[in-house]
């Protein structure tokens, strides 16, 4: 008999994501995109919006594509923080599908809004009702369709919920200005029981004036 095929959690399409991130930057801003890949999106927003971009990268490959088109680009490690970047050079900052692959989650994300105004991060939803059942009925970790890798070889670290999203950014003093769950390829402004049914959610966030500098 076959085996039962491993449930695989659904990543946004690329335009779907990048649609997403434009709808949310205002035109001619200044935009740091946090792990820009082959420089897709950097592209679009600088011949779309009229931003003045800055991309990171730390692949040799995308970083040469991202030079290729004529982008600002970086070759550094998120691992290690944004520490050459300065206080407040950015409106927006920029993480896709990245979050859940560093080393310090939280410690990036505090210092993309210290780069930055807001920022713009969309992530996977470990949390979804399918991920639940692989793991209470099979026993089994879960993969994403794009990185259907074993746990021992998955660049995933961290496997986190919309719910553990939201707490996170509690306790470090940011603001979820908008969330957006994705459920099947759409983007929604709201959704019943969001953390069964989303496959991930995008957020713009900024810092909480009520709360102090995050820490």
């Amino acid at each position: 008999m076959s085996p039962v095929p491993r449930y695989q959690i659904p990543d946004p399409s690329v335009l779907l994501t990048d649609d997403l991130i434009l709808q949310h930057i205002t035109p001619g801003s200044r935009v740091i995109d946090l792990g820009c890949g082959d420089g897709r999106l950097l592209q679009r927003l600088q011949d779309e919006l009229q931003c003045k971009v800055q991309g990171v990268e730390v692949e040799h490959a995308n970083l040469f594509a991202a030079i290729a088109r004529g982008l600002p680009v970086i070759e550094a490690d998120l691992n290690e923080g944004l520490v050459d970047v300065p206080d407040h050079s950015f409106d927006f900052a920029v993480l896709s599908q990245t979050l859940q692959q560093v080393q310090k989650p939280k410690l990036l994300l505090i210092e993309m809004l210290r780069v930055a105004t807001r920022a713009l991060v969309v992530v996977p939803n470990f949390g979804h009702w399918r991920v639940r059942w692989e793991v209470l009925r099979r026993g089994r970790t879960p993969v994403t369709k794009t990185l259907p890798y074993e746990w021992h070889e998955t660049p995933n670290l961290h496997f986190m919920s919309m719910k553990d999203f939201r707490e996170l950014m509690d306790s470090i003093g940011l603001r979820i200005v908008k969330e957006s769950p994705i459920i099947r390829g759409r983007a929604v402004d709201h959704l019943v029981a969001a953390n069964l049914r989303a496959d991930s959610a995008f957020y713009l966030l900024e810092r909480d004036p009520k709360t102090q500098t995050p820490h």
